[in-house]
């Protein structure tokens, strides 16, 4: 009973993380923030449907369809969709028309829908077509190089290609990052301490707003509402 999720890390520059999960018994979940823009591909009842979901700016309830099967690809910072930047996504979503029943239009294009284990191939075809687009200065931005450009430009990179500030996206990273420590059984002042925040009413503020839940609930497990994707990266800081 309730959402059951995995994923795994891609070794794709343009993909963040790949996912998959399954919904059983559960009408209602809360959707974390994400500085990530992705694809999504979902079963109900027999329907195939997909979507294209931005960036999210604060937690928020979502419906769960029962006994719905779904798959997501996170696509990495800077990556984007030619013709449809995620800044008319942020805090939405937009459909994509079905072709066939496995397969949909994408800038004009019909693509047989991925699944978990061939995301990559199907990114690699976006990219070769020029329907996805990597800015190597928000890459290098990321990754902690040298951009060899003004931190204004940076920063009109950034929002020209994530929809968000980047301070924005450190602030949705940081709390994310959070989130998983008290869930591991971190105490919130040591969460504080070790991730910069103020003090605890500041860490309080950022995961209200951001996760939607309280230090309280994350280290308790609890409420029974399930949160989306929450992970660890290889080095430690989740997403």
């Amino acid at each position: 009973m309730g959402l059951h999720i995995e994923s795994r890390p891609s070794d794709s520059p343009h993909v963040e993380r790949v996912w998959r999960s399954r919904s059983s018994g559960v009408a209602e979940m809360t959707a974390v923030a994400a500085q990530h823009w992705d694809l999504v591909v979902w079963e109900h009842r027999g329907e195939v449907l997909a979507a294209v979901q931005g960036p999210e700016t604060r937690a928020s309830p979502a419906p769960v369809p029962e006994d719905a099967t779904f798959f997501g690809i996170d696509f990495a910072l800077g990556t984007t969709l030619a013709h449809l930047p995620p800044g008319r996504l942020v805090d939405s979503s937009a459909p994509l028309a079905a072709a066939t029943d496995r397969s949909i239009w994408l800038a004009g294009s019909a693509l047989r829908l991925p699944d978990y284990d061939n995301a990559e191939f199907f990114v690699r075809r976006l990219v070769r077509d020029g329907i996805v687009v990597r800015d190597p200065v928000v890459a290098a931005a990321v990754a902690g190089r040298s951009t060899g450009v003004s931190e204004r430009t940076v920063q009109r990179r950034f929002v020209a290609t994530t929809g968000l500030s980047r301070g924005a996206v450190q602030r949705i990273e940081r709390a994310r990052r959070a989130a998983v420590l008290l869930q591991e059984g971190i105490a919130a002042h040591d969460v504080v301490h070790r991730l910069g925040y103020f003090d605890q009413p500041h860490l309080a503020h950022s995961l209200t707003r951001y996760i939607g839940r309280t230090a309280t609930q994350l280290a308790a497990g609890g409420p029974t509402v399930p949160l989306s994707l929450l992970y660890k990266t290889a080095d430690g800081a989740p997403s």
